[in-house]
């Protein structure tokens, strides 16, 4: 029985709250939230408008619940654990079950032991933290051992030893197992600890210079030697971790999208110091603008964590108030959101950003996810077999200036660079894309019409246009005799929105329109992306030569020497302008020819 939206939006309250749609069986397919229930209800069942994402949605949509809330900022909340509950398939979701972990210090004992924590911080002592993963608690557990040899034994351990344990002889460790450190000795290596992971390293140097100038007076060289080692590992320490003169909380959150998909970089700044980073890669429904994603993600990953006071982002999320006032509230202080950053905070923001997009091409080119991708696409063209090679074509040019072709190569190990080519395309009529194409595919494929083993044909060829681009790439390979290749035109979508491409193909078939979570179309943007990377780096190299060449270099039979001696003689290129064909021709090497095509080139209308 279809969902009767009318009956429904009668009874809907426009309050704040969440709802939650539901197929048949009773499944939760998504839930979102809303400021005002009823107009954000009504808006996906309008007749035209939606995305084919939420055309989808709709179509399965058997039952609505709504929970009405006091407040926007609670109706966040609420959407926030459902999320986490239902886990919905048309929610961006944060796959990310893990707890994060700390340092913890049991500064309760007599003799504190230092160590790696997770989960619930309900023993007595100091908990450090949180870091991106484990690898950096035990960097810095290493650290700290090394530095001021604080144990990291059990207390079991710890209680039943009657002679130091090999920590002690690699100096990781000042055996207070045994006594073979005092009680206060012992705890001002912890105080000296807790200062530098609350970054008050030049403190601590100052107080072990100290303590170093008392042992060298008292010719306690031993005792110096030890506080000068401390000092120098804190000084490589500090140097390496040290961000800036900062000394609150920051989180810096970078994100990068291509192919539809993510990454969500986060780099933790705790006190000036840089604990590292870590990458997320959230499931998206369909192809999202950066502020939908990071607008989605910011809730699941805070709400319920510690926040820092800063949060620095490279796109401001929706709802941007929203997410900094629930925040607030669920801190208990005031929490900012920042985009616009200078000095050393952008250079951090960049790098965050520098480190999303690597993340995202390693993730798009891990083999293991390439050969899925290139199954997936076998199966949504219908092919008799995997495909094992790719080409993609495109065209650059600005206002037909310097136009540029463009050849990628992808298999199944990812981009095949050797096989790369470009294209300059010289005599056409500036801005004729199909003559453009047509004159790329002519030299590309040529050389396989006279010798089938100089290059290995691709088993599919997409075109980065509609049906005229890919009438040249049908003609092109009538021409040459070739008849073993899936020819296949990218066409832009509707609004020209990622995900929403249309697939015109060679041979006939209907258009084809894949859905934004189909990982054959994740290919197809891939390569198309890379072809259009490829074709704009050549356009804009090759029209930064054109505009920075001399126009000597335009002219047939005049070389670099010929250039010089001329250049040389008149002085530079404004006398070589001024000179008649007769001086030109006088030149040793110019010929009357010659001086008159050099005399031409600069007087034109003459």
């Amino acid at each position: 029985m279809p969902f009767d939206s009318k009956a429904f939006l009668k009874s809907v309250t426009g309050k704040p709250g969440i709802y939650r749609m539901y197929n048949a069986e009773g499944k939760v397919l998504y839930v979102g939230k809303a400021r005002n229930l009823k107009k954000r209800l009504q808006s996906y069942f309008r007749s035209t408008g939606l995305s084919p994402k939420t055309e989808l949605l709709m179509s399965k949509v058997a039952d609505i619940d709504v929970t009405v809330t006091h407040t926007e900022s609670e109706a966040l909340l609420l959407e926030n654990n459902l999320i986490k509950e239902y886990l919905p398939r048309y929610n961006v979701l944060l796959r990310d079950d893990k707890s994060y972990p700390y340092i913890y210090i049991s500064d309760k004992d007599k003799y504190p032991r230092i160590d790696l924590h997770r989960g619930a911080r309900k023993k007595p002592g100091r908990y450090l933290g949180p870091y991106p993963n484990a690898g950096a608690v035990r960097e810095t557990i290493n650290l700290l051992q090394k530095t001021f040899r604080i144990r990291q034994c059990e207390d079991s351990y710890f209680r039943n030893r009657s002679r130091p344990c090999l920590q002690y002889q690699i100096k990781r460790c000042t055996a207070p197992c045994v006594n073979l450190i005092s009680e206060q000795a012992y705890r001002q290596d912890i105080k000296h600890a807790l200062l530098f992971l609350e970054g008050k390293s030049s403190q601590i140097i100052e107080e072990l210079v100290a303590s170093m100038e008392k042992a060298a007076k008292k010719r306690n060289y031993e005792k110096a030697a030890v506080y000068r080692d401390q000092i120098s590992n804190l000084k490589v320490i500090t140097e390496r971790q040290h961000v800036s003169a900062e000394k609150g909380d920051i989180d810096i959150i970078a994100c990068a999208t291509e192919g539809g998909q993510a990454c969500i970089q986060v780099f933790y700044i705790r006190n000036g110091l840089n604990l590292g980073n870590r990458s997320y890669f959230p499931s998206l429904p369909e192809a999202m603008d950066i502020p939908d994603i990071l607008a989605a993600f910011m809730p699941q990953f805070y709400l319920g964590r510690e926040v820092p006071v800063n949060i620095i982002l490279s796109s401001r999320p929706t709802d941007a108030g929203l997410i900094q006032q629930t925040l607030s509230e669920k801190a208990g202080r005031k929490i900012t959101l920042s985009t616009s950053v200078r000095g050393e905070r952008a250079r951090f923001l960049e790098m965050a950003l520098n480190n999303a997009r690597q993340a995202l091409t390693s993730r798009l080119l891990s083999r293991t996810g390439l050969l899925q991708r290139f199954e997936a696409l076998q199966e949504a063209l219908q092919l008799e077999s995997v495909p094992e090679r790719l080409e993609c074509f495109d065209i650059s040019h600005t206002q037909g200036e310097a136009t540029n072709a463009s050849c990628v190569v992808l298999t199944q190990e990812g981009p095949y660079k050797s096989d790369y080519r470009r294209y300059n395309i010289r005599d056409i009529t500036p801005g004729d894309d199909y003559a453009a194409m047509r004159q790329a595919l002519r030299r590309r494929y040529k050389k396989t019409k006279d010798d089938e083993d100089s290059r290995k044909l691709p088993d599919v060829l997409f075109i980065d246009g509609g049906k005229g681009q890919l009438r040249q790439a049908v003609e092109v390979f009538d021409e040459f005799g070739i008849s073993s290749v899936l020819l296949v035109g990218i066409a832009k979508g509707e609004g020209r929105k990622a995900g929403l491409e249309k697939l015109v193909f060679s041979d006939g078939r209907p258009e084809l329109h894949l859905d934004a979570e189909s990982s054959a179309l994740h290919l197809i943007l891939q390569i198309r992306d890379e072809a259009h990377r490829f074709a704009i780096s050549g356009h804009r190299a090759q029209r930064a030569k054109k505009r920075t060449q001399s126009p000597l270099e335009d002219i047939a039979g005049l070389g670099p020497r010929r250039r010089q001696t001329l250049l040389k003689h008149f002085g530079g290129l404004q006398g070589i302008t001024r000179a008649g064909v007769e001086d030109l021709a006088r030149i040793p090497g110019i010929s009357n020819k010659l001086a008159q095509a050099i005399y031409g080139r600069f007087h034109v209308n003459d």
